[in-house]
C-alpha cells in the first residue's frame, strides 16, 4: 500500500503536460498502482478539458473538414487481424529487462547504481536507478537541489517514516537523511537530480569533490 504521494502541485503539472519526462515518469509509475492519485489526476483531466471547452472557437472552412475526410477515405485499409501486444509497463519499455537484471555498478558501501540519464537527452537532469543490499545502509548525504524518487522494488527507512513499493518522495538541500534497506529484499529506487548528492559522514564527506 502506498503511502508517500506526488503534491497536488506535482499532479498538476503531470495532467497539463508540463513535467520533463524523467518526473513524468516517476508520477506515471506511482499512478499505476495508487488509485487514489490516479482519480485525482482524472479529476484534473476533466477540469482541464471543461476550460479547453471554454476557449474561443476557432472557424474552419467546410473545405478544410472536406478535405481532411478525402484523406481519411483515401487512406489504404489494412483487413488483416490487429494482434494485441502484451501490455509493458512504462519502466519495461525504458530498460528492456528485469532490474535486477541490469548491469548494476558498486557505488559505496551497500549501495550500487545505473546512470540511465542517456535515455532522456536534452532533460538537463541526471536520472539513476539506485540498489540498497537488504539491510543495507546508504551514506549519510543531502542534496544541492531537488531529488525526485519513486521506489520500485523493497522498502526503505529514514528519519521521515518508512518508504515501500511505489512510493514518492521529494528531498532537497534541506533534507540529510542516511537511508537503510528495511525487509528481505533488496530496495531499489528510481531517482531524478537537478545536483549531486552532498555527502555528510565524517570520512565520505572527502569524495564529494569527485560526485558528479
Amino acid at each position: 500500500m502506498t503511502r508517500h504521494h506526488p503534491d497536488s502541485l506535482s499532479l498538476m503539472e503531470y495532467s497539463a503536460g508540463n513535467l520533463t519526462e524523467p518526473h513524468a515518469l516517476c508520477i506515471r509509475l506511482h499512478l499505476e498502482q495508487c488509485p487514489h492519485c490516479r482519480s485525482r489526476v482524472d479529476t484534473l483531466n476533466s477540469l482541464g478539458a471543461v476550460m479547453m471547452e471554454q476557449q474561443p472557437e476557432v472557424t474552419v472552412s467546410d473545405s478544410s473538414f472536406e478535405q481532411l475526410m478525402a484523406r481519411i477515405d483515401s487512406a489504404p485499409q489494412d483487413a488483416s487481424p490487429v494482434m494485441q501486444a502484451p501490455r509493458l509497463s512504462p519502466l519495461q519499455k525504458l530498460l528492456g529487462e528485469d532490474i535486477n537484471e541490469l548491469p548494476w555498478k558498486r557505488q559505496l558501501g551497500d549501495v550500487s547504481v545505473l546512470d540511465i540519464s542517456e535515455k532522456f537527452p536534452g532533460q538537463g537532469e541526471r536520472v539513476v536507478l539506485q540498489k540498497l543490499v537488504a539491510g543495507g545502509k546508504a551514506p549519510a548525504h543531502t542534496h544541492r537541489g531537488d531529488e525526485t524518487t519513486i521506489v520500485l522494488q523493497g522498502a526503505f527507512a529514514d528519519q521521515k517514516g518508512v518508504f515501500n513499493q511505489w512510493d514518492f518522495v521529494v528531498l532537497n538541500e534541506q533534507d540529510e537523511h542516511r537511508p537503510v534497506a528495511v525487509g528481505c529484499e533488496d530496495c531499489i529506487t528510481l531517482s531524478v537530480l537537478s545536483a549531486p548528492v552532498k555527502l555528510t559522514g565524517t570520512f565520505t564527506r572527502m569524495l564529494n569533490p569527485f560526485i558528479r
